[in-house]
C-alpha cells in the first residue's frame, strides 16, 4: 500500500468510517443474464397480477410531491 493510500485509509479511520467488504453477482459468469431475465419476468407477472400495485405507487407518489 502507498503511502498516500495509507493516509486516506487513517484520514477515513479518523473521520469515523470503517472498510467493508461486500460480494456481489459475478456479471461475466455464464448464464447471468439468462437468470436476470427470468427474475425480471416473475417480477413483471407477479406486478400485473397485483391489482392495488398501481394505486399503491400513485398514492406513495402523490406523499414524495405533498413533502416537496
Amino acid at each position: 500500500m502507498t503511502s498516500a493510500a495509507r493516509k486516506r485509509q487513517e484520514a477515513l479511520k479518523a473521520a469515523g468510517m470503517r472498510p467493508v467488504r461486500i460480494w456481489v453477482p459475478d456479471t461475466r459468469q455464464p448464464g447471468f443474464a439468462a437468470e436476470c431475465r427470468r427474475q425480471s419476468l416473475l417480477i413483471a407477472q407477479a406486478d400485473e397480477a397485483d391489482t392495488d400495485l398501481g394505486s399503491f405507487m400513485d398514492e406513495a407518489l402523490a406523499d414524495i410531491d405533498d413533502e416537496e
